[in-house]
């Protein structure tokens, strides 16, 4: 039985214009009216509280890859897994001798300059627009740090990639089994949806998934219902055919 929906954000509810089409308004704010319905993003906590506003969320939601969990009608974050800051320090330092584009999620906001980096007290940091081949090889130089969990993830906006830093053990099925125990169901009561690497814990953990069209071929090969892409409304179709009729 579905109790609740995880939805992932960039390349699942927006597409490369970075708005919500009707279709998959409509489509979430009638699974919202049926179950709690959360967003569960790599993005940073003003995304999440943007998006979730525009679509009336008022369930706990998920940024920065998990590791914060954030009330949409207070707006602010009641609960995170911060990196650490031996991590974070190593993770920003190699990104500086990179030159990459990033943001760094803190107590107080984001940051998406060094300078700006207030401490090394982060929650998450992602490196962001990257070539696949460079995605990959930062992922592979921090592989062997068990302290962090690492995980590439496309950006649907632009077709390149991010690389996320989160504390070990924690990704989308960390924040999917916190907003679980808020609400006091089972991600194995839960759907998810997404359309990338860092999505695969949380259609793991979830009792039914969704993967988008635009997805890679180890999310679909675990998902129970593969979606139309999101250029096409794919969610809207997925809440319309596959979840709403199981309800």
């Amino acid at each position: 039985m579905i109790l609740a929906a995880a939805l992932d954000l960039d390349g699942t509810i927006i597409g490369a214009g970075e708005t919500i089409s009707p279709a998959v308004h409509e489509a979430i704010s009638r699974l919202a009216n049926r179950m709690p319905v959360f967003i569960a993003t790599g993005r940073e906590p003003a995304d999440v509280l943007r998006y979730s506003k525009e679509l009336g969320l008022t369930t706990p939601q998920v940024s920065d890859g998990g590791a914060n969990i954030l009330d949409p009608v207070q707006g602010v974050s009641v609960w995170t897994a911060p990196l650490g800051p031996k991590n974070a320090e190593a993770v920003v330092t190699k990104l500086r001798e990179m030159g990459s584009a990033f943001v760094a999620t803190h107590a107080s906001g984001t940051a998406s300059t060094f300078d700006g980096v207030p401490n090394w007290d982060l929650i998450r940091v992602s490196a962001l627009d990257l070539d696949e081949a460079v995605a990959d090889a930062l992922a592979e130089n921090f592989r062997g740090n068990k302290d962090m969990h690492v995980i590439k993830a496309v950006l649907p906006y632009n077709g390149l990639w991010a690389v996320d830093f989160t504390l070990a053990g924690v990704d989308k099925a960390t924040g999917v089994s916190r907003v679980g125990k808020t609400l006091g169901v089972d991600p194995a009561n839960m759907v998810a949806a997404g359309d990338s690497y860092n999505d695969l814990p949380m259609l793991m953990a979830c009792g039914f998934g969704i993967a988008m069209g635009n997805a890679p071929e180890e999310l679909k090969a675990i998902a129970d219902f593969v979606a139309p892409t999101v250029e096409k409304d794919g969610l809207a179709i997925a809440i319309n055919d596959y979840v709403l009729p199981q309800l």
